[in-house]
């Protein structure tokens, strides 16, 4: 059902599953974690992985499942170095502008073989009817991990280096772009019906840089990857940028975009679904705090944007303080939805 929506066609109950599902908020997860050792080894063993998907599929029957993996694989397998420190995050040795011809970016796709291995695994594991979706980092999210060598709350070194150097910032994108397409190809080919583009700190740019560091990229990204394999699905999650949405649906050429919670429904009923397939806006502080809140939250996506395309999901990733049976609630609700107007 998710692969019609992504196609052009309308379905109610709309297709459902959840940015992080498979995640701390989980206690399998939690388990398969202690078990796997470190985050990278749980995302670069075929098998963990695999299991890591499946998980929430098996609790709740997601319409998709979406590969388990991270965004930094890519700086990791550019040789860039990337660790998870417990309560800390991602942290990177920052990247020097001076140092982009240490970057190769066909050296990618051989490097995360096993991330590929387990995009076969886990299509082979699903039910026919459950979409598989692939994904990486778009480049402007995943360079500004790079250059600051963890997440700041506004992308400051990132976006001062931009600035400061765009000529040597936009080989850094070039190099991301190259390694995206070639990365995205071999998932599609491994299995995944469609795959997402996780653009987390686009909402930090302004229009000029946004047009240049997010909309770019992305159209060169969907560009190198139909040129190989015209049919492939794309959704588009630019964090943060729904003033400039319609411009980047437009331009990128998506089959979907992903909004967060802070959207005007209304808006993005009128403006965008006549255009492109919708996807997200639930606030994930509904699915902590349960009850009438997520009810509320539900029926209004539901009542505004069921009658077009919309692939429901929430604003941006679960989070670990969610409550399982908050999740088996609003799946259900969407579920039982019923068609009004």
């Amino acid at each position: 059902m998710l692969v019609r929506v992504l196609d052009g066609h309308q379905a109610f109950p709309p297709p459902i599953w959840m940015m992080r599902q498979a995640g701390r908020y989980l206690p399998e997860y939690r388990t398969l974690r202690q078990k796997a050792g470190g985050f990278l080894d749980l995302c670069y063993t075929p098998e963990l992985a695999t299991e890591a998907t499946l998980q929430p599929i098996r609790r709740y029957g997601f319409d998709a499942a979406i590969l388990f993996s991270d965004i930094l694989v890519v700086p990791d397998a550019l040789g860039q170095s990337v660790r998870f420190a417990e309560g800390e995050g991602p942290v990177l040795e920052p990247l020097s502008l001076d140092r982009l011809d240490d970057l190769d970016p066909t050296v990618v796709g051989h490097k995360l073989a096993a991330v590929i291995e387990a995009v076969g695994m886990i299509r082979a594991a699903l039910p026919d009817e459950t979409a598989l979706l692939g994904f990486c980092g778009a480049p402007w999210t995943v360079a500004t991990y790079m250059i600051a060598g963890r997440g700041t709350p506004d992308q400051g070194p990132a976006r001062k280096a931009a600035l400061l150097d765009p000529e040597r910032f936009a080989r850094l994108i070039d190099v991301l772009v190259a390694a995206s397409i070639d990365y995205l190809i071999r998932q599609l080919d491994a299995g995944a019906d469609a795959v997402q583009v996780f653009d987390t700190w686009a909402g930090v740019l302004d229009a000029a840089e946004f047009e240049r560091w997010v909309i770019a990229p992305m159209r060169a990204i969907v560009q190198g990857v139909r040129a190989k394999r015209p049919s492939a699905r794309f959704i588009g999650f630019p964090k943060g940028g729904f003033g400039f949405a319609e411009r980047y649906v437009a331009q990128t050429g998506v089959n979907a975009i992903g909004l967060d919670w802070t959207v005007p429904l209304d808006v993005v009923r009128d403006s965008l679904q006549p255009q492109v397939a919708v996807q997200g806006t639930l606030d994930p502080m509904r699915v902590v705090v349960g009850g009438r809140a997520l009810e509320q939250g539900i029926d209004a996506i539901l009542e505004t944007l069921g009658a077009g395309r919309l692939i429901f999901n929430l604003g941006h990733g679960i989070t670990p303080d969610a409550d399982p049976a908050h999740v088996a609630t609003m799946v259900a609700r969407v579920r039982a939805a019923t068609a009004t107007g």
